[in-house]
């Protein structure tokens, strides 16, 4: 049994999520707090395996909330946004960044076509985020590689490298972010993004990423020219791919590991056009979404490179790529953007 706090400031909104959350014989709400103070309060008093956040609230917002809660009493959060406007987005991904877990856009009300499947993703989510041991945030410093065998780097060192491809899900914002915070503005290659997330959410998270990133971070558009020293995210709902002549190629094809975007259509495509010239990138998330692209990617030659456990929120994504020899190196995000320069500064 799932014992979830509800944190919102609106009565009604937290009568409809107890409601959601209540006809899950799996969940079972524990308390609801108005404000960040009684939410604190009701932390300590009942000891939720989850949290779902408001981020606007009296007294005490969500972002202070959760800053406050992981200080003290760390415990799964997962940060409900009820208006997709930038300045909410951006906090939620602030939230994150202080020890969130997870963002969602709250559930439309039943009357939506969309009710069903947002309130069965929410309640997905919160079962995943209790399965979730909450760490500590990693420091800022110099990674500490893990290497699964001799090192392979002096044949793939033969091949000028042409290409970045990133793909993460659950934890993956702020690792993203820490990857992305250790490279320089001189840094040469472009880098491709896939982070799963709910609709609506992407445009904050290319603003809140632009706020600690050297590099200029945007969302892809269909036929764009992949540029050095840029980052192309993922859009919302399709998936993200490059065609031969160094341009990006978006497509609507079906699910992958039922996603879209998929990493798995990203390193695909990226192991046709690059191949060797490529270095790929697999961090936290549930799953295996791309570790057999991954293994693709290696034996082709690319470079290829998997989160480590330690750091990672969720062990699925990464985890599965090392079963499967796909990841010649296993990093923390501080010592895969060391990692990243490394090759990089080869390059130039």
């Amino acid at each position: 049994m799932v014992k979830v706090l509800i944190v919102d400031d609106s009565a009604s909104m937290r009568l409809f999520l107890e409601r959601a959350f209540s006809a899950d014989p799996g969940i079972k709400v524990v308390g609801m707090a108005g404000n960040g103070e009684e939410a604190l309060a009701a932390v300590e008093r009942l000891a939720p395996d989850v949290i779902t956040m408001d981020i606007y609230m009296p007294l005490m917002n969500g972002l202070d909330a959760t800053r406050r809660i992981m200080e003290t009493h760390p415990t799964p959060i997962v940060i409900l946004s009820g208006n997709l406007d930038p300045e909410e987005v951006m906090t939620s991904f602030r939230a994150m960044e202080a020890g969130a877990l997870a963002a969602l856009p709250k559930p439309r009300g039943a009357g939506h076509p969309d009710h069903e499947r947002e309130v069965s993703s929410l309640v997905q989510t919160v079962k995943l985020m209790a399965e979730v041991k909450v760490v500590k945030r990693w420091p800022p410093r110099a990674g500490r590689a893990l290497t699964l065998e001799p090192p392979t780097m002096g044949e793939q060192r033969q091949a000028p490298l042409q290409v970045i491809a990133i793909g993460a899900s659950t934890g993956g914002p702020v690792v993203i972010q820490t990857i992305l915070s250790g490279l320089a503005s001189t840094f040469p290659l472009p880098l491709l993004v896939v982070q799963h997330m709910a609709k609506g959410f992407v445009g904050g998270f290319v603003e809140w990423l632009a706020f600690s990133s050297p590099l200029p971070v945007h969302v892809a558009t269909q036929g764009e020219e992949i540029l050095p020293g840029h980052v192309n995210l993922a859009p919302d709902d399709v998936h993200l791919m490059v065609q031969t002549g160094g341009r990006i190629r978006l497509g609507d094809t079906p699910p992958e590991n039922g996603l879209r975007p998929s990493v798995a259509a990203l390193f695909r495509s990226v192991a046709d056009v690059y191949g060797k010239n490529a270095v790929a990138v697999l961090l936290t998330g549930m799953g295996c979404d791309g570790a057999e692209e991954l293994l693709q990617l290696r034996r082709k030659g690319a470079v290829t490179i998997a989160q480590d456990k330690g750091s990672s929120v969720i062990y699925g994504m990464p985890g599965e790529a090392v079963r499967v020899g796909a990841a010649a190196n296993v990093l923390e995000p501080a010592g895969i953007a060391g990692m990243l320069d490394l090759l990089a500064r080869k390059k130039r």
